[in-house]
């Protein structure tokens, strides 16, 4: 074989194998593992230290009765006095609990103004117990809000850019409880796929087995596969979870166009046909133009207005277009290299693309966000 034949040959097999490469994706991006999620916390509590930017005391109640109720705990009673500052704000705090997080690990948090306040920036927020869905506390915050976005007022004009009553804590909750659940010692896991398809859960299943062993994974519904662990496997339920998230699987999806008319965007999956479907776009210009006339009377006579007479101008402009052929089994590029073929517009493409559905004509569900 001559020397040029041998080097396109290789060519185009280590471009075959880095186009498969691609195309396949890691199990542990497929699908997640039943049981390691996080969860989400929530508390109420207050900020403290603001410039003049709190909540108004006189009409947020819930921020006066959270700083009596704080300052009875510390010994001080002022209920019957009248509270009248703005340094204060009441604030929700939420986070995300990570699966697995240990008895003293740091989390993030995040503080959202409750009342009337306009900015939290320079706050402290104070000790805020973060409960779970089951009411138990699961974290304590407490620490600095850095605010990235800032409000500046004049007697005349306002600046604002950002959003300066949302502000963060970066490591700002210790947790104090752990979820209990030991993986390691599970005898069967699911996996629940990101995106459900008889063929994708099917290819999961396949792929467990022959590099595993057969009979560990089955699939149990377009979304679900189940790995059971054998007993003749060296190593727990974390090690054969570790083996199976690494391997590499090409998912299958259904043919979708997906469309969000009011910013005229299109996507399209790969998979999307078109019949052999003919194709015409043509498009109607009206202009109307004004050109009003001023008439005044007559020089040095005693009578008489000037008036403005009206001019309009209206003209009807049709651009025909050619009639284009989409030939049967065309993929998504032959699609799109046809209707910019057309000059078409993407808000024009979009009703295009309904048309050719409505034929018939497009192998594909269409999806109008």
């Amino acid at each position: 074989m001559p020397t040029f034949l041998r080097l396109l040959a290789c060519a185009v097999a280590l471009f075959a194998l880095f186009g498969e490469a691609r195309a396949a994706s890691r199990i542990k991006d497929l699908a997640d593992v039943e049981g390691v999620r996080e969860n989400l916390l929530i508390g109420y509590g207050l900020v403290v230290g603001l410039d003049g930017t709190g909540d108004r005391i006189r009409n947020t109640p819930f921020t006066r009765e959270s700083l009596v109720s704080m300052l009875e705990r510390m010994g001080v009673n002022i209920r019957s006095e009248l509270l009248d500052t703005d340094n204060i704000a009441a604030v929700m705090v939420t986070a995300s609990l990570p699966a697995f997080a240990t008895q003293g690990a740091r989390i993030d948090v995040s503080v959202s103004a409750l009342g009337d306040a306009e900015s939290l920036r320079g706050g402290v927020l104070l000790v805020t117990p973060l409960l779970g869905a089951d009411g138990e506390v699961y974290a304590i915050a407490q620490g600095s809000v850095a605010v990235s976005g800032f409000s500046a007022r004049g007697q005349a004009a306002s600046l604002t850019r950002g959003v300066p009553t949302n502000g963060r804590i970066a490591n700002g909750a210790v947790v104090e409880r752990e979820l209990a659940f030991r993986f390691g010692e599970q005898r069967s896991i699911k996996l629940a796929l990101r995106n459900p398809d008889f063929t994708t859960a099917r290819r999961v299943a396949e792929a467990v087995n022959r590099s595993i062993g057969p009979g560990i994974a089955r699939v149990i519904d377009p979304g679900t596969v189940r790995l059971d662990r054998p007993e003749s496997f060296p190593g727990d339920m974390v090690a054969l979870v570790g083996a199976v998230e690494r391997l590499a699987v090409e998912p299958d999806q259904t043919a979708r166009v997906v469309i969000d008319e009011a910013a005229g965007v299109i996507v399209m999956g790969d998979d999307v046909r078109v019949s052999t479907v003919a194709i015409a776009q043509g498009s109607l210009t009206i202009s109307v133009t004004e050109s009003p006339e001023a008439s005044q009377p007559a020089p040095f006579s005693r009578r008489g207005d000037t008036v403005v007479l009206p001019r309009s101008d209206v003209e009807a402009r049709t651009e025909d277009a050619e009639l284009k052929i989409v030939r049967s089994g065309a993929r998504l590029a032959d699609l799109v290299d046809g209707l910019n073929a057309l000059g078409v517009t993407p808000r024009d493409m979009i009703s295009i693309l309904q048309a050719v559905k409505a034929a018939g004509a497009l192998q594909a569900d269409i999806e109008v966000m």
